[in-house]
């Protein structure tokens, strides 16, 4: 089956087509070209000022969290009257490698069974911390992958559809009671991903998508502004044409 060019899935706009959208529509006056540049000036700026202002909170909060633990002595502004952007990060990354380094040495494995064996032991914290290990496991290990794949699924009720991300395949005592074969799919919340549900879905109502795992969370987090472009209905053009 092909399908017809119109029925295409339109590009993401850039300032460049939408000052060419504008001017092939009509003729703009002053005015006109004014809002143009603008709306191309906001397109062009938002992304980066954004991404910057990100980062900068992110440095700014480790910072402020860390350096007020460093002796006055010791402290840059001490000697410097003013301070030192990312060194709280710094510090950070320096403890988080050596923290690792030790960890893989005789000893360091010694008291990571330890702390192990005692955390196990405390009835609230054990549950916390087993679950928390157990995904960052998952996620930062060289054969996994936290998502493996981007689904379509009816949630919350039939008739309404839901984008999620494939996790595992289910297995346990979970697959044990299902009539058919399920998957773990964790359906995210808009526009915080980190935030979601668990379901557990037969295999034959889930729908695979051809977008990738950082198209899909685009999606949820613009809250369905940002749609990646449709590879399939790219291909039927090739075969169209």
């Amino acid at each position: 089956m092909t399908m017809e060019p119109d029925d295409l899935t339109p590009p993401p706009v850039s300032p460049q087509s939408a000052i060419q959208q504008m001017h092939a529509n009509r003729r703009p006056g002053f005015f006109g070209r004014l809002r143009t540049w603008l709306f191309a000036g906001v397109l062009v700026t938002a992304p980066i000022v954004i991404t910057f202002y990100l980062i900068w909170w992110v440095i700014h909060f480790i910072d402020a969290t860390v350096v007020p633990m460093i002796p006055l002595r010791y402290q840059p502004e001490t000697y410097l009257k003013f301070g030192v952007p990312g060194l709280g990060l710094l510090i950070v990354l320096i403890v988080l490698i050596v923290i690792g380094g030790l960890t893989t040495s005789l000893l360091g494995r010694f008291f990571l069974n330890l702390s192990d064996r005692i955390f196990a032991r405390m009835p609230v914290v054990r549950g916390i911390y087993g679950a928390t290990k157990q995904v960052f496991e998952t996620i930062f290990s060289s054969q996994g992958n936290a998502f493996r794949g981007v689904v379509l699924i009816e949630f919350p009720r039939t008739g309404a559809w839901s984008l999620g991300f494939i996790t595992a395949t289910t297995t346990g005592e979970i697959a044990d009671h299902a009539a058919a074969p399920l998957v773990n799919v964790f359906v995210p919340t808009t526009p915080n991903p980190t935030s979601g549900y668990l379901l557990f879905v037969p295999k034959k109502d889930v729908i695979e998508l051809q977008m990738t795992v950082e198209e899909g969370i685009k999606m949820i987090v613009s809250g369905g502004i940002v749609t990646p472009v449709d590879r399939a209905a790219l291909a039927n053009k090739r075969d169209w044409r």
